[in-house]
């Protein structure tokens, strides 16, 4: 049997190239939110994949953001820069028929020596003769270790990406547990389900101006009770979140709750409340309380 290899793999790439149902794939369950728009992931998640002979830790970054400049976004930034750096191998996630000037930009900042490019959503190309060709272009752009395109939303090729991922990384013992899915905890999870319901639920812009601070969060024996704010940065926004006679907030919260129940395998009661911190995302103090770093 051939040594047991285990590492951490960073999941990379400019916003929307589908990172997190990337992560959700690899790992084989949902652990990362999605949504249509950009730069949905804020935290770094991990999530641990062990086989006989390998464990994976993928870390899903934040999508390297150049459009948005204010301190959330350059805190971001900066976690993407770590994760890359920081890990034993670099995945840097394109979409199949499509480079552009923002991934040449993220390519640029991984300075990591073992970085696979994965061409994602191949499923979506309108002509599959198209993908060999920028298969060849795309290699021109780096030395990579390999080039393996996938669809994370069919699950096509993933694992042969899993074999390429684990030719490169170290014969070393798990680090975790053989039956952890995750470093996170249930409440972490919790946030970042009624964080996927805002950004899913509201317009383009509102959902970058929100934040989810749980209160509390009580296990009352197979109830989980749960507390949780919804920040936003003006008094205008709050209303839009609401809803007229909060029917709004009703649906975002109804949605979190039964996400919550088959995550957590078990009745869920969430309250939510809505408030005004100004300019949260511009203040560095106020997103060192919240857990950006």
């Amino acid at each position: 049997m051939s040594a047991f290899r285990c590492g951490s793999i960073a999941i990379v790439g400019r916003p929307n190239t589908g990172k997190s149902s990337l992560l959700n794939g690899l790992v084989g369950q949902k652990l990362a939110i999605v949504s249509p728009k950009a730069q949905t992931t804020r935290h770094l998640v991990r999530g641990v994949r062990t086989t006989d002979d390998c464990q994976y830790i993928f870390v899903d970054s934040p999508g390297f953001q150049t459009r948005r400049r204010d301190a959330l976004h350059r805190t971001l930034n900066r976690r993407s820069d770590e994760a890359a750096r920081e890990a034993d191998v670099a995945l840097f996630v394109v979409e199949a028929g499509r480079f552009g000037d923002e991934d040449r930009a993220v390519l640029e900042r991984i300075t990591n020596d073992k970085v696979i490019a994965v061409v994602n959503k191949v499923d979506r190309l309108k002509d599959a003769k198209a993908l060999l060709p920028f298969l060849d272009s795309l290699a021109k752009e780096r030395e990579f270790a390999a080039l393996v395109p996938v669809s994370a939303r069919t699950g096509k090729n993933i694992d042969e990406l899993l074999r390429v991922v684990r030719e490169h990384l170290p014969q070393q013992p798990a680090i975790y547990p053989p039956d952890q899915l995750t470093d996170r905890d249930e409440r972490f999870f919790a946030a970042e389900i009624l964080r996927e319901k805002l950004f899913r639920t509201l317009g383009e812009d509102l959902p970058y101006r929100c934040e989810v601070v749980i209160d509390s969060f009580k296990e009352e024996g197979a109830l989980r009770r749960i507390e949780a704010t919804i920040l936003v940065e003006r008094e205008s926004q709050k209303p839009i979140v609401i809803g007229a006679k909060g029917e709004q907030l009703k649906r975002i919260a109804s949605a979190a709750r039964r996400d919550m129940e088959r995550l957590f395998g078990g009745k869920v009661y969430l309250g939510t409340w809505v408030k005004v911190r100004s300019g949260w995302t511009e203040d560095e103090r106020i997103l060192r309380q919240l857990g950006y770093s």
